[in-house]
This record gives structure tokens, sequence and C-alpha cells, in this order.
């Protein structure tokens, strides 16, 4: 009888198993199919942008095939990188995003580890509030921000509308707040231990933030750090609503105000500048995708 059984059941698992994996074969043929179509929708805008940054003004203009360049040239590069306003456009955007990620990360950082790991009243509320803050769209922010400013040049005779580190004041309050909430995750998904052994041995709260926990959440360090810098370099209202000098622009802001004239456009130009631009995050996510996949995925697994 025992033999007859396990004969029975022996078929019945292999066609289990084929069952299975003929699902699981069909289930990465579509993942497959969908990760192309993906990836034909999101690489064709830059590929675009690159083949017309190759191209003349005469032969944007002309009624040729818009995915072939029948004369490439390198001009529009050429022009852009040895034009001082365009430079100076970059420097700006650099100066800013570099001043922001620091100013982000010493606020995001002690903000975190005190909602994480210091608790007290009303802590877990503070740092639903602080997400919540993110939440709410820059474009019903930048008019109060915008007369909050005016009032203090009034005041004090400081004048901060149209000059560049004005940015500095406002970008924090897109960048700290989701970089708190990254940071929260990561430093949660430590190790109670690791403090609480810190603490017995005499350490205070500030050497076990610097010599424990920044150590042991870089790769949340190093994600929050992306995300302010993408932020801060990419953002596009706030320069535009209150930097209007060329000089005191950014480079999202001045590649529009300078290469669109009237209702002329200089396409290639254009989108040179976007794809110099896009360069430097571009470079950042090749060489810390890894970083900053682990630094916004700590703590989904904490339990």
């Amino acid at each position: 009888m025992s033999t007859l059984a396990v004969d029975k059941a022996g078929p019945r698992r292999k066609v289990k198993y084929g069952s299975m994996s003929r699902d699981r074969a069909w289930a990465l043929r579509w993942s497959y199919f969908f990760l192309v179509v993906f990836a034909i929708f999101s690489l064709t805008p830059p590929f675009y942008m690159l083949i017309t940054s190759l191209k003349s003004s005469a032969e944007i203009s002309a009624a040729t095939n818009p995915w072939w360049v029948f004369h490439p040239t390198l001009s529009n590069y050429i022009e852009l990188l040895t034009s001082n306003q365009y430079l100076r456009f970059f420097l700006n955007s650099a100066m800013v995003s570099v001043f922001v990620v620091v100013i982000t990360m010493l606020i995001s950082v002690p903000a975190a580890f005190a909602l994480a790991r210091m608790k007290f009243w009303g802590s877990a509320t503070l740092a639903t509030g602080v997400f919540l803050t993110y939440l709410i769209p820059d474009s019903l922010l930048f008019i109060p921000l915008f007369k909050m400013f005016a009032t203090i040049g009034d005041w004090t005779g400081i004048q901060l509308i149209n000059r560049w580190y004005v940015l500095l004041f406002i970008y924090p309050t897109l960048t700290v707040p989701f970089c708190t909430w990254i940071m929260i995750g990561y430093f949660a998904s430590i190790p109670k231990e690791l403090d609480e052994a810190a603490i017995i041995d005499g350490a205070s709260w500030f050497q076990t933030l610097t010599r424990i926990f920044i150590p042991v959440a870089m790769p949340g360090l190093i994600a929050a750090t992306i995300f302010a810098f993408t932020v801060s370099w990419a953002q596009y209202l706030y320069p535009l609503v209150f930097t209007t000098s060329t000089d005191q622009q950014v480079l999202p802001v001045g590649i529009i105000t300078t290469l669109v004239k009237g209702d002329v456009f200089n396409w290639g130009q254009i989108m040179t500048g976007a794809l110099l631009g896009a360069a430097p995050p571009l470079i950042i996510y090749a060489f810390l995708m890894d970083y900053y996949i682990a630094g916004l995925t700590a703590g989904a697994t904490k339990g």
C-alpha cells in the first residue's frame, strides 16, 4: 500500500512542479516585456536630446528625419562650454547644491537620531509631521516664502530676493523633511544593543551618533545626500521666482531664460545644455546606486 501511494504521489508532484515552472517562465517573459517597454519609454527622450544636440540649427529646421543626424557637429557643445554665461549657471548650481547638501545633513542626521532613538513625548507624532511637510507642493509655498523674504528685506535692509544664496534658505524646506524620514528608518533598523552598550561605556549621545551610528548608517547617509543633491540641482520653480538677474540664476532656469528668446527656440543648445546639466546627477547615481537603494529600503523589514 505504501509503495502504491508513493507511486501515485510522484506524478502529482511532477505535474505540480511543472505547472510552477511554466508559471514562472510566463512571469519572467512578462517581466522582461514590461522592462523593455519601460526602458524604451524612459530612454527615448534623452536619446532624442542627444541627436538634436549634434545637429546644426539649419538641420533642425529642415524637414528631414528627426531621429537621424546627417551632418553631426559639436558646435553646440563648444559654444556652451566656452560661454561665460553658461559656466556661471553651472557654478551657481554647483555651489547651491553643495551648500544645501551640507545644511541638510547637519539638520537631518541629528533630528533623525533624536526621533529614532531618544524617545520622548510626541516623538512619533513629530516624526510623522516632519514627513508630512514634504508632501506639501512647492507651488503652494513659494508665494508665502517670497512675501517672507520681501518683509525681511524691508525690516533689515538685507536683500535676499534675486540672490543665489536665497536658495540656501529655501531648498532645505524640500530636502530636510524627506532626508530626516530616510534616516529615521535607517537608524531604527540598527540594533538597540549598540547604543545601549555605548551608553553603558560612558559615551554621550553625540559620541554615540558620531562614532557608532554614522559609520553604520553610511548607506542611508549616502541615499539622503544623493536625494538632497538631486532636488537642489534640478529644482526649477523656486529659482525662477527668486532669481531674475542672469548672473544669479542656476542652470535649469538659466538655460530656458537665455536660450529661448521670444518665440525663437535654440533647440540645439537647449538640448545640449540639458544633457550637460543632467551629467552630474547621472554620474553620481551610476557610482552610488547600490547605496541609494540600500538606504531607501532600510527598515522595510524591521520587525
